[in-house]
């Protein structure tokens, strides 16, 4: 999962699947967009207006840790 965040326009994306081929942009809200791939499969999600939605200052810089 890749995290990324561009202050200028204040969105937030959140990358799932950097394999997708296809994808297809849905609207569930007023500040979410989701990125479906041609099998109806997640692959990534904006959130517009982040910082009015998200905890920018505790989500960035992500520190991740893969289980193995």
């Amino acid at each position: 999962m890749k995290v990324s965040y561009d202050s200028r326009y204040d969105l937030l994306y959140l990358e799932l699947d950097d394999t997708a081929k296809t994808v297809l942009d849905e609207d569930p809200g007023d500040s979410i967009v989701l990125d479906v791939d041609a099998e109806g499969r997640v692959a990534g999600i904006e959130i517009l207006g982040a910082s009015q939605l998200v905890n920018l200052a505790r989500l960035l810089p992500v520190e991740y840790s893969t289980a193995g």
